[in-house]
This record gives structure tokens, C-alpha cells and sequence, in this order.
């Protein structure tokens, strides 16, 4: 006989001790209510990187401007664009990703942002919302 054939009276044989009904339902509550809780939290998350700020530029490059190439550039730089006067959110840069516009801006704008957001690196502000949308889930 294979051991999945093996008779009830027969598993108490083995060292192994067999868990109790009681038992088996507690561990399978365990599991039941630890997927409840992890699921909030993914959903918070969600939420949470969807509503987080991306200014641009960030408060070190307050007052200059930028180029299409996502350069800090001097104020006044031909070609060059003013930073946004408000940030970003995760969900706007997300969809100006798949194509649209950032809001309030013309497309040669808006891609010049969104080159400044691509740039970004651990340490500026709007780092940490960036990597955030770029997770897959």
C-alpha cells in the first residue's frame, strides 16, 4: 500500500504525531486571518503610491528650469521650462507614462518633466514615489 492509502488506524504507528481536528481548523483560521490582514495593507498601499507627490524639480532646483533632456538648466534657458507649480501625483505621472500629458502642461512640457522624473535618484525628493509606480504588482 502507498502511504496516502495508508488507513487511519495505521498513522499513529509512524513518530510523527497526527494533528487533532482542532488543531487543523486553528492552523487553517491562522491562515484565513493573515490573508485578511496582508490584503489591507496592499490595498493601503496601492492607494498610498497612487496619492504620493513627485515635485519638479525638487526643492534643491527650486527657481531653474528644465530641458527636454530632463536637465536642471538656469532660468531663462531657451527651450527650456519653467519647474511645475505644484507636484505631481504617483497616479498623473503613472498615466502620463502610458502617454497622456501631465496635467497643466503642453507635451514638449510634460515630456520634459516626465525625462527630470526618469532622472531622479535615491536622496531627491519624489525618488521614492517614482520607484514606487515603476514596482509591478
Amino acid at each position: 500500500m502507498e502511504k496516502s492509502e495508508t488507513p487511519v488506524e495505521d498513522l499513529g504507528s509512524t513518530d510523527e504525531p497526527v494533528p487533532s481536528r482542532r488543531r487543523m481548523l486553528a492552523l487553517g483560521a491562522v491562515g484565513v486571518s493573515a490573508a485578511l490582514t496582508i490584503r489591507p495593507a496592499f490595498a493601503q498601499t496601492a492607494v498610498s503610491v497612487m496619492n504620493c507627490q513627485i515635485p519638479v524639480p525638487d526643492v534643491a532646483g527650486a527657481g531653474q528650469y528644465i530641458d527636454g533632456n530632463g536637465q536642471l538648466v538656469p532660468a531663462g534657458t531657451k527651450g527650456a521650462f519653467p519647474g511645475s507649480p505644484r507636484p505631481f501625483t504617483g497616479e498623473e505621472v503613472k498615466r502620463a507614462f502610458r502617454g497622456q500629458t501631465l496635467p497643466g502642461t503642453s507635451y514638449d512640457q510634460s515630456q520634459a518633466y516626465l525625462q527630470y522624473i526618469r532622472r531622479l535618484q535615491a536622496g531627491q525628493s519624489g525618488f521614492t514615489c517614482f520607484a514606487s509606480i515603476q514596482m509591478p504588482r
